[in-house]
Formats: C-alpha cells, sequence, structure tokens
C-alpha cells in the first residue's frame, strides 16, 4: 500500500494581558497595525499550507482536531496520526485504491461444501486404497522375513550346578592360614572372582577313622571349626552367588568302605537321613559322598529316601540342590552304566585322566570317552574332573608344563567342571594330597621364588579368564559336542549353541609341533584367537589364524572363536 506523511506544525498562539482602561499610545497602535499585518500574513500562509494537505477522511475546510482544544489542551490525533514529542503530528495516509487484498482461506462452510463433491470423495477413497494396499505390502514383507529366518532353539532347563566351575575343598585346614571354616569365608571373594558357582566343602563332619559307632554327621569337627563358621560360610557365598555343596561320605578318615560293612551299611543310611535333613536346615545346596553305587545296590530303598531328602525343597531352602557322587571308575561305560542305575545328578569319576597322566589313556581314548558319555546321557548331567580329594592336584597328575591346557579342556568339555584347590595356580601335592595353599603375599621373595609366583599367577589369569567366558557363552555353556580331529596326541572339537559365535577347541599333548589340517565344512577359512597357552605361537591377542594351516607349538592348547555364518 502506498502511505505518505505529512507533518502539520501546531504552535499554540502567544497572549499577552493587557490593561483594558489604558488607552494604547501611538507606539502601540503602530506596533498592533504591524503585528495585525503579520499576524494576517501568517494566518494566510497557514491557511495555504492546509489547503496543501490531502483530506482524510470526513472531508470538510475546518479541521476542529488540527486546533488547539477550548480548554487550553491540546486535542487527541486523528486516525491514523501519531502525535510526537515535539507537538508535530504524523499522519499516514493510505490509497484505497492500491489496497493488497490477501487470501485466508475457507472458512468452515466452505470447506463442507468440497469436501461433499464427487471429486474429493473419489480422492479421498484412492488415498485410502494406497494407503491400505502400501501398509498391508509392508506387514507380509515382514511375515516373509520372519518365517525365512532361521528360528532360535530354545534354552534347555539348566540348573546352577550347570553355570561355572565347582570347587573343592577337602581340608578346611590347609586352605587358608587360620585353618578352619572362617577362613574359608574370607577367601569367597577370591573364588567369586574366579567365577566359581560351587563350593564343595569337607567332609567336616566327626568321624573317627573305621569307627562306626563314633560317627556324627550332625556335629563339625573341632579340626574345622564350629557350627556357626559354617553358616557364616553358608551366607558369605551366598552373597557372592556361589552355592554350598557339603561332602558327607561317612568314613573319610578310615580306609574300610565304602560305608565301612555289609553290616553297618544299613544303620548308617538311616543316621545319613536325619543328618540330610539337619543340613539342609542349614542352607546347604546340595550334597556330595562317594561310594554311591555300593550303597544303592545294597540298600536301594533306603537310597531312594536319601536322594528324596536331598532333591524335596523346603521353605528354608526351595532352590533345586544337587546330589553328586563320586565313584574311583575310569570306564566310560561303567561311569555311563552308574549314571542310569543311582539317580544322582552328577558323577564324579576318573574317565578324564588322559594324556600326561602315568598310566592314563591317550587323546583317541580321552576322545572316545568323551564322546561315548555325550552320546548317551544330557549333557548337564556330565561332571569333568582331574584330581580330587582322593587322587591330588591336576599339577602333579599332569606335568606341570600341562595345567592350563588341561584347565581348557575341562572348561570347555560339555558339561560342569570340577576343581580341586590349588588347581587354578598349579599347586602341586609334595608328598600329601592336602599341601598348603599359595597366596599371594606383600613380602620379599628371591629370583626362584618370584618365577614360581609368576608361574601362579600366570595360570590364575588363564583360568579365571576361561571361567568367565564359560559362564557367559551359550556355545560353551550348553552347545552342540562336534569332534572334528583326533589323533594319539592331539585332540579337536567345537561347541556349537544355534545362531551364537562357535568356539574351537585345539590341544596338542605331544612334545613337537602339530599341524592340524582342519577342512571340515563346519569350519571357516579363518578364525579369532581367543586364548593360547603359548603366546609364542599363537598369541591370545585377538589374531585371526588360517584354520588350513593351523600350527600347535609342543604341549599347546588354543581356545578359538568364529562367528554364525546362516
Amino acid at each position: 500500500m502506498n502511505t505518505e506523511e505529512t507533518n502539520v506544525d501546531l504552535k499554540d498562539a502567544e497572549t499577552k494581558d493587557a490593561d483594558p482602561t489604558e488607552a494604547p499610545g501611538p507606539d502601540a497602535v503602530a506596533a498592533d497595525a504591524d503585528a495585525t499585518e503579520a499576524d494576517v500574513s501568517e494566518a494566510d500562509l497557514d491557511q495555504e499550507e492546509q489547503e496543501k494537505q490531502p483530506m482524510t477522511g470526513g472531508g470538510g475546510g475546518d479541521r476542529a482536531e488540527d486546533a488547539p482544544s477550548a480548554g487550553g489542551e491540546e486535542a487527541e490525533p486523528a486516525d491514523g496520526a501519531v502525535m510526537e514529542k515535539n507537538g508535530t503530528v504524523k499522519l499516514k495516509i493510505q490509497d484505497e485504491e492500491e489496497e493488497e487484498v490477501k487470501f485466508t482461506g475457507l472458512n468452515k462452510e466452505e470447506l463442507l461444501r468440497v469436501a461433499g463433491t464427487p471429486g474429493w470423495v473419489r480422492t479421498r477413497w484412492v488415498l485410502l486404497v494406497v494407503f491400505w494396499f502400501g501398509w498391508l505390502g509392508m506387514l507380509g514383507g515382514a511375515v516373509l522375513i520372519v518365517l525365512q529366518a532361521p528360528r532360535c532353539r530354545d534354552l534347555p532347563s539348566s540348573s546352577w550346578w550347570n553355570d561355572g566351575p565347582l570347587y573343592q575343598i577337602g581340608d578346611i585346614g590347609a586352605f587358608s592360614a587360620l585353618k578352619d571354616l572362617k577362613g574359608v569365608e574370607q577367601k569367597v571373594g577370591s573364588l567369586s572372582q574366579m567365577k566359581i558357582r560351587g563350593l564343595v566343602v569337607g567332609p567336616v563332619h566327626v568321624a573317627p577313622a573305621d569307627d562306626v559307632m563314633s560317627l556324627r554327621f550332625e556335629e563339625v569337627s573341632s579340626e574345622s571349626g564350629t557350627l556357626d563358621q559354617f553358616k557364616d560360610l553358608v551366607q558369605a557365598a551366598h552373597k557372592k552367588g556361589i552355592s554350598v555343596v557339603l561332602d558327607l561320605t561317612p568314613n573319610y578318615q578310615g580306609s574300610s568302605g565304602p560305608w565301612f560293612s555289609n553290616v553297618s551299611v544299613t544303620n548308617v543310611a538311616e543316621r545319613l537321613k536325619s543328618a540330610l535333613v539337619f543340613w539342609m536346615k542349614q542352607g546347604v545346596d546340595g550334597v556330595q559322598m562317594s561310594g554311591v553305587e555300593r550303597v544303592a545296590s545294597m540298600v536301594p530303598s533306603l537310597w531312594t529316601d536319601i536322594r528324596a531328602i536331598v532333591h524335596n525343597g523346603t521353605e528354608d531352602s526351595p532352590n533345586k540342590r544337587v546330589l553328586i557322587g563320586v565313584t574311583e571308575r575310569s570306564s566310560a561305560e561303567d561311569v555311563s552304566a552308574l549314571l542310569n542305575s543311582t539317580g544322582v545328578d552328577l558323577l564324579v569319576s576318573r574317565v578324564l585322566l588322559g594324556p600326561g597322566s602315568a598310566g592314563a589313556a591317550d587323546a583317541t581314548e580321552l576322545a572316545q570317552s568323551v564322546q561315548l558319555l555325550y552320546s548317551s546321557h544330557n549333557q548337564l548331567k556330565l561332571t569333568w574332573s582331574l584330581g580330587g580329594r582322593d587322587q591330588g592336584h591336576l599339577a602333579s597328575l599332569v606335568v606341570p608344563a600341562l595345567v592350563k591346557l588341561h584347565q581348557l579342556l575341562l572348561l570347555t568339555l560339555p558339561g560342569t567342571p570340577v576343581f580341586n584347590y590349588g588347581d587354578e595356580i598349579g599347586l602341586m601335592d609334595e608328598g600329601t594330597k592336602f599341601p598348603r595353599m599359595l597366596w599371594d603375599t606383600d613380602e620379599e621373595l628371591n629370583g626362584t621364588l618370584k618365577e614360581e609366583q609368576a608361574e601362579r599367577r600366570s595360570c590364575l589369569r588363564f583360568f579365571s579368564a576361561l571361567s568367565e567366558l564359560r559362564g557367559k557363552e551359550r556355545s560353551l555353556l550348553f552347545g552342540d559336542f562336534l569332534l572334528l580331529s583326533n589323533s594319539s596326541s592331539s585332540l579337536v572339537y567345537l561347541r556349537v549353541w544355534d545362531q551364537s559365535e562357535r568356539y574351537l577347541a585345539t590341544f596338542n599333548w605331544a612334545e613337537e609341533a602339530v599341524a592340524l589340517q582342519l577342512s571340515s565344512a563346519a569350519l571357516p577359512r579363518r578364525a579369532m584367537v581367543v586364548l593360547s597357552t603359548d603366546g609364542a605361537v599363537l598369541p591370545a591377542d585377538g589374531g585371526n589364524v588360517d584354520l588350513t594351516e593351523l600350527r600347535l607349538g609342543p604341549r599347546q592348547a588354543a581356545l578359538l572363536r568364529f562367528p554364525y555364518a546362516g
């Protein structure tokens, strides 16, 4: 729009008061005449200026709003005018002929009229049809993708003892400086850092050697500590997520057994039943006993009662409890038969005493034993152990250089691994099956002791890394077991679960390097090294290796990983 601004100066007339009684003099008359003539001239000029101004609004030559009000106050400016501080009025004059017309859209009534037209109705239906066809197309595509995707396997039902390794402390006095159950409680934090899932304690009950009448299952021996210390240990372990299993082998300090003699076995079994009820109330999560095969066959009804007491939950201990049997059998066929006949949850045996131990089977026999047990039983019932209360420690059963190799074997086979205290650091028996446990101290060590300490720490780091890996990787927890290659001194197997990452375990017991030459259809060309017992040959730094040219150094084992490929 065109606007023209005109400034009109309004001036107030100055008046001078004069005495009406006083007659004007000649000078005054002349002055008045001059003033009158000036006023007339000024009035003529003002009139000419006003005539030059454009008219706004109401027309008429006289503009009362341009003059001062009768009361001496200034009149309000007209519409479109702005009064300035110096008395000037700024007028904004709009050219009506050039006024711009703006479109503000359709009103409600106009919109309703348009919406009801046939063209709009057709357009609306077309848009709806396009929308629904598009939506159905996307839904169909999503359904097709789901149907074509490989189905995920349901996770198997599992129990707490399948989630990680079990750790046996057969002699309480050898485990800590305090030499009692309080000392074991103080080490629970260290066990938790190693990702131990279950702690097998004892036996700790009073049991003089070969003395049936002095056997007292419900009393803690003075050499082990007190009942209150045992309760504190259970509470501390539970806070760390560690379950506690109590070894209740009756004649653990004597040579008569199992369970003394044919005459006493019934008496001992009856007394054991009431003892089980007592210890269940103390919060234990299971029981371990040796000689179960003989008792199960001699007094089957009592054995059935014993199993029921262990497996039936109570208000104080509603979680499932484990019944562990221990046998001296080493044949895979015998162990398989005992698993069926005794009904134990786990059976610790000597079946895994493989290469590196005196009189043990070679890697081929070991592989055959594992394959037979795996094919005959649910892997959640399988148990793997090297050593124990009666056999001694891992480092003494195999050469110290093979400790890490067997740690990897136990922690990657399908089933529950069981370790003796000190196996995580390569503890040696040295004349006794219950050597003093070695813990790191701040004392100064000489060169030899420093080297030994460094080796213990290296074993511990390797064990802890493996234990943590096993506890979180599904392929290692409950994956399928695929035997790929074995010889008298080497072994290779694969652990696979659904679409999870695959783990390849490789072992070489020989004193020279070996080329494995893997060519299975289940394997990719390359895999990543996760852990290795010898960093000089296969560094455990995440490097990739060619599986078709895989070489292991002397007495070396390695764990490799590769992703699911569909």
